[in-house]
């Protein structure tokens, strides 16, 4: 059978096409400034990359050129082929505990809950109704971010405000990545061979969050009711003191709007280095002697050893922590600087086998108490195999 995965943004699509007998990617690409001038795709197939600047009016003409390049390629011989589309959506709120199947209601769900995520929302239901309108017929589900968290206990996502708020605003912490923490989970039970560990789960990219996992089920994670909080990020700031918001909004006359921008686009290692929200060009900066840069990274680093400990206790206890993303997946220093720092929870990495990187492999020594793996994550993969475990129960 084969399957789509879509992530729609605002301007962008991202898919790939799996087919699930042995879960093999047939094509995969990425359509931008959709809506904007000069459209642009790049697609990858049969280790080609094909790309072209076209006019991408809106997201239904976005998928009517992913479409026909299916054909055009031959991935596929007609539409039918075609057994479902799952769609990733960053937040369901409370209401979505796991995958469902796309209807009418669940669009409007989504919309009702764009206040709680106005950038994300709006756009995934833009891809959901551009593929609706050209395949009409397929079945489609919707994957959602915050889903897996939803196991995690009111002391842990009720926020020590006004109840009212919570009542009136659905104010909580929802924490994000869930679709890959889930991956991380299941595929290291499966390395480890058993169910019933203590993950810490290192989700470290432009954005990055980290979740505590307990018998394969969430109970704390480091994102909030938006994924500003948290760790220092590329560009986002994570945990600060929210007085500095009405202190810097007089001191400097901005607006609200003004300095949300600023601590979602403009903070974090950009904001502090000064150079780039990029962990490599930081750590370049770093090493040529740059001290806001060698900042930026103390910051970053201490920053997920404060939750890596916390999580400790929190867990009683520590089984396995993962290393996944952009940065888990190839920070090669990163991961060292953060892990030479957990020796007092008994977790050590062994240089050799660290120097790697994107491959599913064991980083700690052999006399590390808590094991350390990187473990690659595949969000799109997963969204695949909840749209086939859905439609084949129809």
């Amino acid at each position: 059978m084969k399957i789509l995965s879509v992530n729609a943004g605002s301007s962008s699509l991202k898919f790939t096409l799996f087919e699930m007998d042995n879960e093999e990617v047939l094509i995969s690409g990425l359509f931008e400034r959709i809506g904007i001038s000069d459209g642009h795709y790049v697609i990858k197939y049969n280790g080609e990359k094909i790309e072209d600047y076209v006019d991408l009016k809106d997201h239904t003409v976005a998928v009517n050129i992913l479409l026909e390049k299916l054909l055009e390629l031959k991935v596929i011989n007609s539409l039918d082929e075609i057994d479902g589309v799952g769609h990733r959506v960053a937040q369901g709120g409370a209401i979505y505990k796991e995958t469902v199947m796309i209807t009418d209601e669940v669009v409007e769900n989504l919309l009702a809950l764009a206040p709680l995520a106005p950038l994300h929302n709006p756009a995934h239901v833009l891809g959901i109704n551009a593929f609706k309108k050209v395949l009409p017929n397929t079945p489609m589900t919707v994957v959602f971010d915050t889903a897996f968290h939803q196991t995690i206990a009111p002391e842990n996502y009720i926020y020590p405000v006004p109840y009212e708020w919570y009542l009136k605003y659905q104010i909580r912490r929802y924490g994000f990545h869930g679709t890959s923490h889930r991956y991380i989970t299941d595929t290291i039970s499966e390395v480890m061979g058993r169910k019933d560990l203590r993950i810490i789960s290192c989700h470290l990219g432009n954005g990055g969050s980290i979740a505590a996992i307990k018998d394969g089920k969430c109970i704390d994670t480091t994102m909030g009711l938006t994924p500003l909080a948290g760790i220092v990020m590329g560009s986002r700031c994570g945990d600060i003191d929210p007085s500095i918001i009405p202190y810097i909004m007089k001191k400097e006359n901005l607006t609200i709007d003004e300095v949300w921008d600023i601590l979602n686009k403009k903070s974090g290692l950009l904001g502090v280095s000064g150079v780039s929200s990029d962990c490599r060009d930081v750590e370049k900066g770093a090493a040529e002697g740059n001290e806001r840069c060698q900042l930026a990274l103390d910051l970053f680093t201490d920053s997920v050893i404060r939750y890596i400990a916390e999580y400790y206790v929190e867990l009683g206890g520590c089984d396995v922590i993962c290393f996944t993303a952009g940065i888990g997946e190839n920070g090669i220093a990163t991961r060292k600087r953060i892990v030479d720092h957990l020796g007092a929870l008994g977790a050590y990495i062994d240089e050799e086998k660290n120097n790697v990187r994107g491959k599913l492999q064991e980083l700690s020594t052999d006399d590390s108490k808590v094991k350390v793996y990187l473990v690659p994550t595949n969000e799109e993969l997963m969204i695949a195999r909840d749209t086939l475990e859905l439609i084949s129960k129809k």
